[in-house]
């Protein structure tokens, strides 16, 4: 008959541990969202994981104010690792909506975080946030460039934007990015130069075929191969790469029957 008693017991004692260990934790947690850790000056920075040199801080803290000074747009900085002033930092700052503040948190998969006021969607939409994010923040390139050029190059990127007048897109055309455009350009050269081989005696070249895919080369090529270079950046050398290696895959697919007969013949 006593064995009908551990169980009952068992779970008297786990969940006795589980309120002990919840007195324990609690005045450890609550220490995570303290508004002490606000600074007793005003500053449009507060850098609680000393992401920044004191140099890059002093220096950052005169041009986010002088900014806000010759536009109107509020942009403030806070970094924070195992401390945080919580929600205590929008009182503190006065954040409304014509207020952007960006969150350093090494802890996530990705370092950056925006807190954006209202007024800056009918600027830049929210795909331009995320790209932001994702840009600057993403795990690669603050391993070979830091944390400080996370920040510091995002905000570079919000405040050229502001200045005229809102972007659809992140300003710049990263390597990693340029490469994928150049990829797709050249798979849309290879789908045209296959869609235009001759199928006919006496047409050297399918145009009914060439439209017919048209919707597939035309979105590899002008969507992804020459859309994000024109409106990321003013440059004519990533263009005229794109539309280079459009067209030797597409030469390169066109003659593709013509080397394979050469090839049997052999």
């Amino acid at each position: 008959m006593s064995s009908r008693y551990p169980k009952p017991i068992f779970g008297f004692v786990a969940a006795a541990l589980f309120i002990l260990l919840s007195w324990i934790v609690a005045p450890t947690a609550s220490a995570y969202d303290n508004p002490d850790l606000l600074p007793d000056h005003a500053t449009p920075v507060i850098d609680l994981a000393e992401s920044l040199t004191s140099f890059q801080r002093e220096a950052l803290e005169k041009d986010l104010s002088a900014f806000e000074t010759e536009t109107g747009w509020k942009l403030r900085v806070l970094t924070q690792f195992d401390r945080t002033p919580g929600r205590a930092v929008k009182e503190f700052w006065g954040l409304d909506k014509h207020s952007v503040m960006l969150v350093a948190d090494p802890r996530g998969g990705n370092l950056l975080n925006f807190s954006v006021g209202d007024d800056l969607f009918e600027l830049m939409p929210r795909t331009f946030w995320i790209e932001l994010q994702t840009r600057y923040g993403n795990q690669f390139f603050v391993r070979d460039n830091g944390e400080d050029a996370s920040i510091l190059e995002a905000l570079e990127s919000i405040k050229s934007c502001l200045r005229q007048g809102g972007c659809l897109v992140v300003p710049g055309l990263p390597r990693e990015q340029w490469i994928l455009t150049l990829i797709t350009s050249v798979v849309g050269g290879v789908v045209f130069g296959f869609a235009a081989q001759p199928r006919e005696p006496g047409k050297p070249f399918s145009w009914q075929w060439a439209l017919i895919f048209s919707p597939l080369w035309g979105i590899l090529f002008i969507a992804f191969g020459i859309g994000p270079v024109v409106t990321r950046t003013a440059e004519w050398l990533p263009l005229l790469r794109n539309m280079a290696g459009f067209a030797l895959g597409a030469v390169v697919a066109y003659l593709s029957p013509m080397f394979a007969s050469n090839t049997s013949e052999t």
